[in-house]
């Protein structure tokens, strides 16, 4: 029970909650007090003759139209009591000898989602690296395959159709193992199955150097001032022909940034935020050097601070 104020006795009562009817009553006259309430607690609840660690959901997930049953399975469990034992231990035997053709990509579906969950990633990008899998599965060529690098290769494929790019380094970092060669090699097998599947290239989307921006100065504890001109210059970066791969081109702009700040940034730091080696930071810097005027911000800094800026 708790209090309400009812309107007929004209103070606060206490009131007893019809869950059947969703009515709230006041305890003292009975007059309804709310109708047809809506209860948002939640819907299961733990039977007193189950053990207090058995899981008290009594509804499944959302169908997988990938799966050829939906999803929509039953699976048997180990019985509480010692009564029925026989019966209910014999049945799931049963239940497991039988073949299940989406056994396997099950499995791999929760693979994929553990990678997408750990890498921060929304749902859209994770139903694209399923689809992408059970496409190249259909085709039943990849038996023998490195299975964890061809996960990880649909999830680094689904990232950059769905416009979120990640590194190559950073798939790897959840990918159970596999390696950045193993990953690249699964890629492009990938890639030339589903254009045989098609009939046509597979559209893998374009990436900027600022698609990594955001989350590289993020992970360095940049300030905004120093993020918002750092993606400015990035931008501005690509007006020039800076024969540079966009993750370089960022790791190197966030570099020139950071040392004209306050806050300077080691190269060391960088490299391991970024992922990208330390030369290869140094030398995109040196790419970017002569453009340094049209490319950072006036507003951040002046000619004469791009003058005492270390020159590479």
């Amino acid at each position: 029970m708790s209090d309400a104020f009812c309107s007929d006795c004209k103070r606060h009562t206490e009131v007893v909650f019809d869950h059947s009817a969703g009515d709230t009553v006041c305890s003292e006259c009975g007059l309804v007090l709310e109708s047809h309430s809506i209860d948002e607690t939640s819907e299961w609840r733990t039977f007193a003759n189950e053990s207090g660690d058995n899981d008290p959901v009594r509804v499944g997930g959302p169908t997988n139209p990938l799966l050829a049953d939906g999803g929509l399975t039953t699976v048997i469990s180990k019985p509480n009591g010692s009564s029925g034992d026989f019966l209910s231990s014999s049945l799931g035997r049963w239940q497991n000898r039988g073949s299940n053709p989406d056994r396997g990509l099950i499995v791999a579906f929760k693979t994929i989602a553990t990678m997408a969950d750990r890498l921060g990633l929304v749902a859209t990008i994770k139903d694209r690296a399923n689809e992408i899998y059970k496409r190249v599965e259909d085709q039943k060529s990849s038996r023998g395959r490195n299975q964890d690098a061809l996960l990880a290769a649909c999830l680094y494929i689904a990232c950059r159709q769905e416009d979120k790019p990640r590194t190559v380094k950073e798939i790897c970092s959840v990918a159970n193992g596999a390696t950045k060669k193993e990953i690249g090699r699964a890629k492009e097998y990938i890639i030339k199955q589903l254009g045989l599947e098609t009939g046509q290239s597979v559209e893998m989307g374009t990436i900027h150097a600022g698609d990594f921006m955001r989350r590289f100065c993020s992970n360095l504890g940049m300030g905004n001032q120093t993020v918002k001109a750092a993606q400015e210059s990035v931008q501005k970066s690509e007006e020039f022909d800076i024969r540079r791969s966009p993750i370089s081109i960022a790791a190197a702009v966030i570099y020139i940034i950071t040392q004209l700040s306050d806050d300077k940034k080691l190269l060391r730091d960088i490299s391991v935020a970024t992922g990208v080696a330390e030369g290869t930071i140094r030398n995109s810097y040196k790419d970017l050097y002569p453009h340094l005027p049209k490319i950072i911000p006036a507003w951040y800094a002046k000619e004469e601070d791009l003058k005492n800026l270390q020159s590479p």
